[in-house]
């Protein structure tokens, strides 16, 4: 339920302003206004928001500076939208924190539903459950086990390494060189085929199509995301 969810919508075109304010206000969420960069960080310091939408290009500071700023003690989520098309400026962001990114011009309901995924998502990793159930597949992370309808499927520890850091951050786009350094580490940086052969890994044990993944969706040029409904 959108009641007593507050946003902070950060942008500085006063009819985008306008028209995200009255769009997520009839979904029943509690809207807080910024337009620039010096705004969103003073609000977020002194309010408790459940979720941030920000712009990249913002007349004092760039979105990037912005996002590290806030991210230093926000953990809640943060949803870029911009017109910023370019896969390096979308890279940058992931890499700095945004758990999702949104293309200007963009769909009501498309912003909704990953505004609905993101804080589903953020509440559901708060609760820090071991045990993660997603279709036919569910994960133990404590016991390091994964079964496929019961059915045990045999995971080396890399790949078990790699999908719990899906799991911890599922929904949320990782970079091809967030993952290396998370899991080979900083010397692997630039290492993409390590990440395109393990999830090929992961898509053909469980995955039901490993050639139209459900789960391990690709993010071309970009890096990875895992699908799941954790409700």
């Amino acid at each position: 339920m959108s009641l007593g969810i507050s946003i902070l919508i950060v942008d500085d075109e006063v009819q985008m302003r306008r028209l995200l304010r009255t769009t997520l206000e009839n979904e029943g969420y509690k809207i807080t206004l910024a337009e620039n960069g010096s705004d969103a960080i003073r609000l977020s310091e002194s309010n408790r928001f459940d979720l941030i939408i920000l712009d990249l290009g913002l007349p004092d500071f760039d979105g990037i500076v912005v996002l590290k700023k806030i991210r230093t003690w926000a953990r809640y989520p943060i949803i870029i939208l911009s017109a910023r098309t370019e896969e390096q400026e979308i890279i940058s962001a992931l890499d700095a924190g945004a758990n999702d990114y949104l293309t200007k011009p963009f769909r009501g309901g498309e912003l909704i539903a990953r505004i609905r995924t993101s804080l589903r998502i953020f509440n559901s990793s708060a609760k820090k459950e071991s045990k993660i159930v997603f279709g036919a597949i569910s994960v133990d992370l404590e016991a390091h086990s994964v079964t496929n309808n019961t059915e045990l499927i045999k995971l080396t520890p890399t790949e078990f390494s790699l999908l719990a850091l899906f799991i911890r951050n599922a929904g949320k786009v990782l970079t091809h060189n967030f993952i290396l350094q998370q899991i080979w580490g900083p010397k692997f940086e630039g290492e993409s085929q390590y990440t395109r052969v393990y999830i090929g890994q992961l898509r053909k044990k469980m995955e039901d199509d490993p050639n139209n993944p459900k789960y391990f969706i690709t993010e071309s040029g970009i890096g990875y995301r895992l699908s799941i409904d954790t409700e």
